[in-house]
């Protein structure tokens, strides 16, 4: 029996493994993905799926198809542990799986503990990217009974977009909407200079959204978000979009990991003091030098991932490193047909912006929507 390649989750750092399983399992492997949902929802274009520019068919990857057509076995199901002596994955909900390679693609979560207490018709965290559909559905019926106050808690370019889109959701509706972006200590903090942060500003005011700076999201309950400073402000409904962070799971599997608990790698994407684990997109740490948690990088990953775990696997080539880009192309989804578009200090806004944006994510998902996800 062959080396058994197993993949645990099918995000944006796996769909060039996907696409190419058929060179593991036509080379003698067996191969396995296991995933929580048959489905992978493109992140880039979340925003526009809760403003309902595009539909669920239009943003996600079918994990299922594109494994059991190229000869892979699909198990629907979450990993809670590795055994990296043992090399044995433990499963939420059946018996563990060996394996002699394994790659982890499983993202990360939103990073605000409160949020799991409290009633998802109030609440909806921004990942997984499915949680933005029941938000859409939510503000579609709650309308219905009259205005709405809605939040949303983060002041990275998720929280602006949801934001922007939450307004743009509210138009097509033909409601009407009170919409408040928590930005925490500051608008974009972690983009330097002002020329975006200016931009993003008037934009959002065009939208008619209420940005609140110097103050961070401590609290909240059904009906209310209390603030930092203590002072409290009545909602329907909030999305949360305050950071994220690995799971849980290689930090409870004693593994090396960083300081925010993500697979700590080297620049091979394979895990430090294990040769046979390797990992991609946000639930890595990347040895070295800290990666923000952008979709670009896991897209980026990609290919070096597939060769890499061609090389470990088949005896192929040789470990290639992920050489990351020190500056990156970022458009935001400002809704309304807009965007914002920022390199290297120079900021554009307008309608050609998000033009240039929507064939960027069109063009990337038909590149591996290949297994009938409109079906």
């Amino acid at each position: 029996m062959g080396k058994h390649l197993v993949l645990v989750g099918g995000g944006h750092a796996h769909l060039t493994v996907l696409t190419h399983f058929d060179r593991f399992t036509g080379g003698g492997c067996r191969a396995t993905v296991i995933s929580r949902s048959a489905y992978h929802y493109y992140s880039g274009m979340g925003p526009g799926l809760l403003s309902d520019v595009y539909a669920p068919q239009d943003v996600r990857f079918h994990i299922r198809r594109m494994t059991e057509d190229r000869g892979g076995r699909f198990v629907e199901d979450g990993v809670t542990r590795v055994d990296p002596g043992a090399r044995l994955l433990y499963r939420r909900h059946g018996a563990p799986i060996a394996y002699d390679v394994v790659s982890f693609n499983t993202g990360s979560s939103v990073d605000f503990d409160a949020a799991r207490s409290l009633k998802a018709r109030s609440v909806f965290p921004v990942k997984p990217i499915e949680n933005l559909l029941a938000a859409r559905e939510a503000v579609r019926r709650r309308l219905k009974s009259g205005p709405l106050r809605l939040c949303v808690a983060g002041g990275g370019p998720a929280g602006i977009e949801l934001s922007a889109n939450l307004r743009s959701l509210v138009r097509r509706e033909g409601g009407e909407a009170e919409i408040v972006l928590l930005a925490g200590s500051r608008l974009l903090s972690h983009f330097p200079g002002r020329r975006l942060r200016t931009c993003v500003k008037k934009e959002l005011r065009r939208q008619e959204v209420t940005v609140v700076e110097g103050l961070r999201l401590a609290g909240l309950d059904d009906q209310s978000v209390t603030l930092s400073d203590g002072s409290t402000r009545p909602v329907d409904l909030l999305l949360l979009a305050t950071g994220t962070r690995p799971s849980r799971i290689f930090r409870d599997s004693g593994l090396p990991v960083g300081d925010d608990g993500g697979l700590l790698v080297d620049d091979t994407l394979r895990a430090v003091d294990h040769p046979e684990i390797f990992g991609g997109g946000d639930c890595i740490a990347f040895g070295p030098r800290p990666l923000p948690r952008i979709g670009v990088h896991a897209v980026r990953q990609n290919p070096v991932l597939l060769n890499n775990l061609t090389a470990a696997l088949l005896d192929r080539g040789a470990l290639q490193p992920y050489k990351p880009q020190r500056s990156c192309l970022l458009i935001l989804n400002m809704g309304d047909g807009r965007g914002i578009l920022f390199k290297n200090g120079i900021v554009w806004r307008g309608r050609w912006a998000f033009r240039i944006k929507d064939w960027i994510d069109r063009n990337f998902m038909k590149k591996f929507q290949v297994s009938g996800e409109t079906g």
